[in-house]
């Protein structure tokens, strides 16, 4: 099982490749999909074969990399009308509408409208198309590089920053964390942002109990949820958690305060990613956040939010602001997988020996349905901001101060 979401073949620069790992079919199927173009980066988006906010960026970045590839293929630019290389004036203008209606796949996530800004920013400056392309493959490069080793910075800071915490609470036992949707290597470049955390905390655990450090807090359990209705806590974190050997028991989104309420393991905090944080601190994120940070609140479970300064927002003030993508009906009344034999939970396979997909109704099909496809949690709510250069928590009258993020 391969935990690489992004192949980005960069061998020959003048015949760049991006496949991304469909994650639809995942945990039973492991299957990746090339990108060529911007419509291809567009459509894995919106179709959440790719999720995450610093995936979705990544991914469409490659896919605009591509698209200028394309450009300075004359096989190409002969079989088209909607670029005229002839006048580059009208490519930069064409190539602007196609960066916009790029960003329109998925408008939540910051991330991927500030790296088309940047974009956006080296097209402005460009004087011809193999410059542009030369130009937007080192913003990517980076952009990718950056993203691991921000991750990982990340994992420590805020694996640092909760241990420092239990210190001065004289906790010194084995604890568990909870987190919601997938936040990990799938939606990242690698290593995570939420579950980056959870992977510090799990390598200090193993160290500690290497060194036979026995009267010290530990995370040993992870409690990731389903993440209804999309599933990405079940099909994909449950599945980077046990590829890592991670102890961690999947528990239904319903069930999140009586789990906590009656785990004989003390549950400790929850991290979770953003795929927008505001001005004030207010964060957009998968759908189920906000009644989870609510339940933190009220059993006095610290409440932190994961992720690299590309995902704030400095424009907007407060998650008033935020636009909150609504999904299709279908996606809420229809469930999907792989189908799979109920006596041995192997994939049943067609005739090609490939496995099936299926879809499941679960809820009349006249029935009226709300599928919204993030909430927004009010910063009132988050203890902390864990980010690469840093843990932000509230000042004395209760607010978050990112102006360093900005």
């Amino acid at each position: 099982m391969s935990l690489e979401s992004i192949k980005f073949d960069k061998a020959d620069k003048d015949n760049l490749s991006v496949e991304i790992l469909d994650q639809l079919l995942l945990p039973y199927v492991t299957k990746y999909i090339s990108i060529d173009n911007i419509d291809d980066g567009f459509s894995t988006i919106k179709n959440m074969q790719v999720r995450g906010a610093p995936a979705i960026a990544m991914v469409g970045t490659l896919s605009v990399l591509l698209e200028i590839q394309l450009l300075n293929s004359k096989e190409y630019t002969s079989s088209q009308s909607y670029y005229d290389l002839s006048n580059w004036l009208h490519t930069k203008n064409q190539l602007k509408k196609r960066l916009e209606y790029l960003l329109s796949s998925r408008p939540t996530a910051v991330n991927l409208g500030n790296a088309l800004n940047d974009i956006t920013n080296i097209l402005e400056q460009s004087q011809d198309i193999i410059t542009l392309k030369d130009d937007v493959y080192q913003y990517t490069c980076q952009l990718l590089g950056n993203d691991l080793k921000d991750n990982i910075t990340m994992g420590n800071n805020g694996a640092r920053n909760l241990l420092s915490l239990l210190e001065k609470e004289d906790f010194h036992s084995n604890f568990g964390v909870l987190t919601i949707c997938n936040t990990g290597s799938l939606a990242t470049a690698g290593y995570g942002t939420a579950l980056g955390v959870i992977r510090s905390l799990w390598e200090d655990s193993q160290k500690k109990s290497a060194e036979n450090k026995n009267d010290c807090a530990k995370m040993t359990h992870v409690f990731p949820l389903e993440t209804r209705p999309y599933n990405q806590g079940s099909r994909l974190t449950a599945y980077e958690l046990v590829h890592d050997k991670i102890p961690a028991t999947l528990i239904p989104d319903s069930s999140i305060a009586y789990k906590i309420a009656s785990s004989p393991l003390p549950i400790k905090a929850a991290f979770v990613g953003a795929d927008r944080i505001v001005r004030n601190g207010d964060t957009a994120n998968k759908i189920g956040t906000f009644q989870l940070a609510v339940i933190c609140k009220q059993f006095g479970i610290k409440f932190f939010v994961v992720a690299p300064k590309t995902t704030i927002d400095n424009k907007t003030l407060n998650g008033d602001g935020i636009i909150v993508e609504e999904r299709k009906a279908e996606e809420f009344k229809l469930v999907s997988g792989t189908l799979v034999d109920v006596n041995n939970f192997e994939p049943v396979l067609d005739q090609n020996n490939k496995p099936i997909s299926a879809k499941v109704g679960i809820a009349p099909p006249e029935v009226n349905v709300w599928n919204p496809s993030f909430d927004v949690t009010p910063h009132e709510f988050i203890d902390g901001i864990v980010t690469e250069v840093g843990v932000f928590t509230k000042n004395q009258n209760g607010n978050f101060t990112l102006e360093e993020l900005f």
